[in-house]
């Protein structure tokens, strides 16, 4: 028996990743690792972070994302930790998201093959539909690319996670209601599980390093999806 019948799925941290290209002259100068393996393992220790100041009341999440980052790289900032910081974000924007996430596309495309409803909802300045699109990973009506329902980007419907409604649209696209037997995978706990399941959805946490699994959530445990497709065990 099948558990979902439908997966909406974020787009940052789940199909695309900040560009190693981008990242490593961020952390270079403070003698991080830019190695790409290491940079995109890193992206999942800043969003780690970013939960970890969001569960105790910080707004100042970027901060603590590239913070994280740098760690993660092994970056050494020798008393110039809020410089590395602030220079970290500074060259830190929604342009970077341009590294596909390794088996992104073939997970969408095996699920598009089986039949199973899916669509994109992820928090963006309206360049997300084209970027998946032109790194091949999905589209509403892409030629060569897995075939999505809809892409719901924040900037364009005018409403971001965490905030639950955003995902109306997508239900709207899909033609269906509020389900737990629609998953909706994200790679934090704070925009991604928590307006999820305010949405009536069953979140998923893209975990593929276990690092919440490591360093629990201070929120509590949450069903964590190591790999992509692992999915498809579950449609």
């Amino acid at each position: 028996m099948t558990e979902f019948d439908a997966v909406l799925f974020d787009a940052g941290g789940v199909l695309l990743l900040p560009s190693p290209e981008s990242t490593a002259p961020l952390v270079a100068p403070y003698g991080g690792s830019t190695r790409t393996a290491d940079l995109e393992r890193a992206h999942f220790a800043g969003a780690h972070a970013m939960d970890h100041a969001r569960a105790e009341g910080e707004d100042s999440d970027w901060q603590a994302y590239a913070r994280a980052f740098l760690k993660a790289t092994g970056a050494q900032a020798d008393g110039q930790e809020e410089s590395a910081v602030e220079a970290f974000i500074d060259g830190f924007n929604h342009t970077l998201w341009q590294h596909p996430m390794p088996s992104a596309a073939q997970t969408l495309q095996s699920l598009a093959d089986r039949g199973v409803p899916i669509g994109i909802v992820s928090n963006a300045e309206g360049q997300v539909e084209g970027d998946l699109a032109r790194f091949g990973i999905c589209g509403v009506d892409t030629p060569g690319v897995a075939r999505v329902a809809c892409v719901v980007d924040s900037h364009v419907v005018g409403v971001r996670k965490p905030d639950p409604a955003i995902f109306l649209h997508a239900l709207d696209a899909l033609g269906v209601p509020a389900s737990p037997r629609i998953a909706y995978v994200g790679d934090t706990v704070f925009f991604d599980v928590r307006s999820a399941t305010a949405a009536g959805l069953t979140p998923l946490l893209h975990d593929p390093y276990g690092i919440h699994e490591a360093d629990p959530h201070p929120s509590g445990p949450h069903r964590v999806l190591s790999r992509l497709g692992d999915l498809l065990d579950l449609v």
